[in-house]
């Protein structure tokens, strides 16, 4: 068994590994920064009645007018892009930053078309509910001969 020696400058030997690491991220991955913006694909649950499909996506941080969804035929896509550029107060200095921005993109196909203009969505606590109504077939029609 291996064990390590605790006293009080632990937690200075804790921050130091902590700098080691953090420097040592940005040399393997790039800029930290450019990791927090970059895509991220929101979970989402579909169900499935007779009218139409429930998908709910998670999005938090997201407002209602950052949102754009997108339909063509069975294709969905959601696309979502935030920004916070937060006021800096007198004498503070920002050190680091990873909640700068928020970019949400997911595309997914349905088994049946869905009708645009009888669909809703609404955003409430960071999940976006979109009630997508499966397109209608048109009823039957009867050809004339001639």
């Amino acid at each position: 068994m291996f064990l390590v020696p605790v006293n009080r400058n632990a937690s200075e030997l804790s921050r130091s590994l902590e700098r080691l690491f953090d420097d040592g991220l940005s040399n393997f991955f790039g800029d930290v920064r450019e990791l927090a913006s970059q895509l991220r694909s929101p979970a989402l649950d579909v169900s499935e009645t007779e009218q139409g499909y429930t998908v709910k996506l998670d999005m938090p941080g997201v407002p209602k007018e950052a949102v754009k969804i997108s339909i063509d035929g069975r294709r969905i896509s959601v696309d979502a892009e935030t920004r916070k550029d937060e006021e800096k107060k007198d004498g503070e200095r920002l050190l680091y930053r990873e909640r700068s921005s928020s970019r949400f993109s997911r595309s997914f196909s349905l088994p049946e078309e869905v009708s645009q203009s009888d669909s809703s969505a609404k955003m409430d606590h960071g999940v976006l509910t979109l009630n997508l109504a499966k397109r209608q077939a048109k009823g039957a029609a009867q050809l004339t001969v001639s």
